[in-house]
């Protein structure tokens, strides 16, 4: 199968189920595992945005232009707490209505340890999936990505918020308690959230109450060291499949985060 590289798409059941987009072709991954399988990468990258052929991929598959121009690639996508629509500036406010003043959930999350997380409520529980969580809780519900945002950084401030990529790869972390986590870290934002409610309106934040999701990945074997691979550098990728978590594929001689060579035309051999 050849086509260009699109995240892993995946469906929670007991164990998560993957398949790898190629163009407009889905290869179920599950059934891969523990079989010899290579990735090959033709030199190509199109632009996942408008198509084009482009020599270097910016911002996860995007041409330059279409990563200077795209809201979707602005800093305020990875710094939510910095929106600016409300001032009128954003590169697309059409964009801007549907992916970012929508209700968007503040979770947290049992990654490579505990952190806090934020993401569009539609992307619930695909967000998760995607971090390599093995537990994630639902806190909040907020009315837009900036108060989201807002919240995440007031909680990041007694807890992480980023995942240790390395770590998820080498095993699960011990479980948590996630409630008995939020208990402790919601009344310590107390100030916060009152501002911010006084700020955007009574209905800006709902504080729920929801149970722990917990999280199976299809992994067989986890490696004792971390060799990432790079198409850049090496073209050719092979080995015997022995997991996929976050969206890493996990081979016994390597590994490859799929996200990062969006837009990379590849042939798949197994």
């Amino acid at each position: 199968m050849q086509g260009t590289l699109s995240k892993m798409t995946t469906t929670l059941g007991a164990i998560v189920e993957y398949a790898l987009p190629l163009g407009e072709e889905r290869l179920g991954m599950n059934p891969l595992l523990e079989q010899s399988i290579s990735l090959t990468y033709s030199g190509a990258i199109f632009c996942d945005n408008c198509g084009r052929k482009t020599n270097k991929s910016f911002a996860q598959g995007h041409c330059y232009p279409c990563m200077q121009k795209l809201a979707a690639c602005d800093m305020c996508v990875m710094k939510p707490e910095t929106c600016h629509y409300h001032l009128g500036t954003c590169r697309e406010p059409e964009w801007g209505d549907t992916h970012c003043m929508i209700p968007h959930i503040v979770y947290l999350a049992n990654t490579s340890g505990l952190k806090v997380g934020i993401t569009r409520e539609s992307q619930v529980p695909t967000r998760w999936m995607d971090q390599g969580a093995t537990q994630a809780l639902p806190i909040f519900r907020v009315k837009t990505r900036q108060i989201s945002g807002l919240v995440e950084v007031a909680l990041a401030k007694t807890m992480a918020d980023k995942t240790n990529w390395r770590a998820i790869l080498k095993g699960n972390s011990a479980d948590i308690d996630l409630k008995l986590k939020a208990a402790e870290a919601i009344p310590a934002i107390a100030d916060t959230l009152a501002e911010l409610t006084d700020r955007f309106g009574h209905d800006a934040i709902e504080t729920l109450d929801t149970d722990v999701v917990s999280i199976a990945y299809p992994v067989t074997e986890y490696p004792q060291k971390i060799r990432s691979f790079n198409f850049d550098k090496d073209p050719l990728v092979e080995g015997t499949l022995l997991g996929i978590k976050g969206q890493y594929l996990i081979f016994d001689n390597g590994v490859i985060n799929v996200r990062k060579f969006t837009g990379y035309e590849v042939t798949v051999g197994y």
